[in-house]
């Protein structure tokens, strides 16, 4: 059980999935290879639900900060004999300048440790759990790093420091001194996937370099609002194009499942999922934030997502999967004591098939928003939209359960 405030989390993401990072160097929470999917590293949940962290030996002070503009996480410890430096960051694909941020990603994590001043005592904690928690995988040494077996996936370390494997575990110890940089990571496949590998240290080091420069490229074309607390605003912006999709378009409410509203609740849900209402209120937030290209993208989601189920005597479902999915049947995890032993942790979301009328204007008050840059929409989606107004004047009487 984590007792880890929420807020000491920060957040990473390739546009495909997410991870958080709390302030002691710990890898929480590791979704692969899609937001929805069931965590690597779970410990946010569960105490044996899985962790990967860095961090100094002995005591030692922390300050955070995102590198500029991106969502590149640098962390410093600072300790009594001298500075350690890690910087997180899921790593983008090749060529991801601009509005290609998310385009044929690796699926890997990557941890850069440098230490910049002084001389720092280093441990590392391994400890891959598949299936959120339900596997404890078997690890082996390769040259380079540590593969993990279990399940559907296959993991692949890959580590400088030599670790000592136990139990499903992998614990190291090291000294850095001033000037020393090392590069760790875990890549992730399937087993039908060509298999995950350890990659060099010029390999990640170029990859950490890469997904910087991504972020920063998408920043300076998306992010020219100059109004009032315009730093908060593109980096809300940042927050925001880190919970899309990019395959599909589709934007999450959140990254992660069963954080409660209250501690010790039972109101607990899944929202790795596309709601209509919060995606479409994240769509004209964008537009404040000056990001508007991504509209395109989010109304072709919504019109094959709905597409099926707009019109006379249907109702608009409130939410879908990422990937357009329509059944998000719910279930739980007993075997996960939740955050601060909230449960029950929960997969799935049961508020698929409620219905709730006020999102058609939702949706609709977006599209009116975003016109401008809807002016190319397909004729699919100009039906899709007419449809949702035409269902909306018809039905806007009933009762639901929404807000």
């Amino acid at each position: 059980m984590s007792t880890t405030p929420i807020g000491d989390h920060a957040l990473l993401s390739d546009r495909h999935s997410a991870a958080l990072v709390d302030r002691a160097g710990s890898v929480e929470w590791l979704s692969f290879p899609r937001f929805d999917s069931p965590s690597v590293f779970g410990r946010l949940l569960g105490a044996d639900a899985g962790h990967w962290s860095i961090r100094p030996s002995g005591d030692a002070s922390c300050t955070r900060r995102y590198v500029d503009r991106t969502l590149v996480l640098e962390t410093t410890f600072t300790t009594g004999s001298g500075r350690l430096v890690v910087t997180d960051a899921l790593a983008t694909g090749p060529g991801n300048g601009g509005h290609r941020l998310g385009v044929d990603v690796p699926h890997l994590l990557v941890r850069r440790v440098a230490c910049t001043a002084g001389e720092v005592d280093v441990e590392i904690s391994y400890a891959p759990r598949p299936e959120y928690g339900l596997i404890v995988p078997l690890l082996g040494e390769v040259p380079g790093g540590v593969t993990a077996r279990g399940g559907a996936e296959w993991l692949v370390l890959s580590t400088p420091v030599p670790l000592t494997l136990a139990a499903g575990n992998g614990r190291g110890a090291f000294v850095m001194r001033e000037g020393d940089v090392r590069h760790l990571a875990l890549h992730r496949s399937t087993l039908e996937q060509t298999p995950a590998r350890v990659w060099s240290q010029d390999e990640l080091a170029a990859a950490l370099d890469a997904t910087v420069e991504a972020w920063r490229s998408w920043s300076d074309l998306h992010q020219a609002y100059d109004g009032p607390w315009a730093d908060l605003v593109h980096h809300s912006g940042r927050v925001l194009q880190g919970l899309s999709f990019q395959p599909s378009g589709a934007i999450v409410a959140a990254a992660t499942t069963s954080l409660p509203e209250g501690v010790g609740g039972e109101r607990n849900w899944d929202y790795r999922y596309s709601w209509v209402r919060d995606a479409s209120f994240t769509m004209e937030a964008l537009w404040v934030a000056a990001c508007p290209d991504e509209a395109d993208d989010f109304f072709a989601f919504m019109t094959t997502a709905a597409a099926s189920g707009v019109g006379v005597g249907q109702s608009l479902q409130i939410m879908f999967g990422i990937g357009g999915e329509h059944d998000l049947t719910e279930r739980e995890l007993p075997h996960l004591a939740g955050w601060r032993d909230s449960r029950p942790v929960r997969v799935g979301n049961g508020a698929w098939s409620q219905q709730q009328i006020d999102v058609y204007g939702e949706l609709l008050g977006a599209a009116h928003l975003l016109a401008d840059q809807l002016d190319t929409i397909d004729d699919d989606t100009k039906r899709f939209l007419i449809a949702c107004a035409d269902t909306a004047a018809q039905r806007w009487v009933e009762k639901d359960q929404g807000i």
